[in-house]
């Protein structure tokens, strides 16, 4: 929570020795919780590591509302109330609890192996807050023991700390600056409806160009059309993409299972294959919608570069993830955003 996060420093409930007490308080809660024994967790060394904000994995909405029209002093005191009464799930709840399926998969399979999922809940919340969102993993059963409460600060560090593969939040500002940093990072959208999805297979979309390539190619297609940008990729079919923000995600990915979907066309096929990534399904749209065929594949969560894409999705029941990277933030269903009148406004 952003505005949270800039009060929360300069509140009272900031100083290093109630922080501390705080913390104490929270993790002897966790120790001490009556719980059904989970499976070990995987080394960090080893582990995909996806960090997921408490917004996303849980319904805040209520709450926030409380802080942004009672504030600060009254948001801690409402959490503290209702701190024995578990959140609802939130946006990427059954993407978390789909990752929990196929580790128990993967155990069964490979029982020495740590090559696994390993959740982080990383929030910008305050210690206090963190009983409630203790209790509300617990209620749900989630195999999360590594977490993060920042009291405000910002998560990159910590992301790179708990090494990060990806994180996800509902805060663009944050994932922005994740992906300046070298983190793989989405903003998560819910969907008014959700598609039904398989149980046996974790499906992850992705688009190609500004998420796991660079925006190379897009740009070609945006400044001179999508004739040039053919011409353009056979010429270039030898030379591999640059890498994109979610690169490192599909390789962590790969760990666990080398059969992966991926855009077509030979440069990006043989981009993939010099990654050392084997493709196992290869659809290339040309610029169409996409919310038709991610309602066939159903995939569990879909990430895109562009806020149009992403909206088709959410129409038609998939869960998506925007990737603010590339070219494609300075356009918008086609069109060149003008700029010109904030610019303008900046500068008054």
């Amino acid at each position: 929570m952003s505005q949270l996060e800039g009060t929360e420093r300069g509140g009272q409930y900031n100083s290093d020795n109630s922080e501390e007490k705080d913390w104490v308080a929270v993790k002897t809660l966790f120790d001490n919780a009556k719980t059904t024994k989970k499976p070990r967790l995987p080394k960090p060394s080893n582990a995909v590591t996806i960090a997921v904000s408490s917004r996303t994995l849980f319904n805040m909405v209520k709450e926030r509302k409380v802080f942004e029209e009672e504030g600060l002093e009254r948001y801690v005191a409402h959490q503290l109330e209702h701190e024995d009464q578990p959140f609802t799930p939130g946006v990427s709840f059954p993407f978390v609890k789909a990752l929990m399926n196929v580790n128990a998969r993967l155990r069964e399979l490979y029982p020495d192996s740590e090559e696994l999922f390993d959740i982080v809940l990383m929030t910008n919340n305050h210690a206090q807050v963190g009983v409630r969102l203790i209790n509300s993993i617990n209620y749900y059963d989630l195999t999360i023991e590594r977490f993060c409460m920042t009291g405000g600060e910002s998560p990159i560090g910590y992301l790179k700390a708990y090494m990060t593969n990806l994180y996800l939040s509902k805060d663009s500002m944050k994932v922005q600056e994740a992906i300046e940093e070298g983190i793989a990072a989405a903003t998560m959208f819910a969907c008014d409806s959700e598609n039904e999805l398989s149980n046996t297979q974790l499906r992850v979309a992705f688009d190609g160009d500004a998420v796991l390539f660079s925006d190379e190619s897009e740009i070609i297609v945006k400044e001179h059309g999508l004739d040039n940008f053919f011409r353009h990729e056979k010429e270039f079919e030898n030379k591999p993409l640059a890498q994109g923000p979610l690169k490192c995600f599909l390789e962590a990915l790969g760990k666990l299972q080398p059969r992966s979907a991926a855009s077509a066309g030979a440069r990006v096929l043989k981009t993939l294959r010099s990654w050392g990534l084997e493709v196992d399904e290869a659809l290339f749209l040309a610029g169409a919608p996409k919310g038709p065929l991610l309602q066939k594949i159903r995939p569990r969560i879909f990430f895109d570069d562009q806020m149009f894409h992403i909206e088709g999705a959410q129409e038609l029941g998939t869960i998506a993830a925007h990737v603010p990277y590339g070219i494609g933030q300075k356009y918008h269903k086609g069109k060149r955003i003008d700029t010109s009148d904030a610019v303008n406004n900046e500068k008054i």
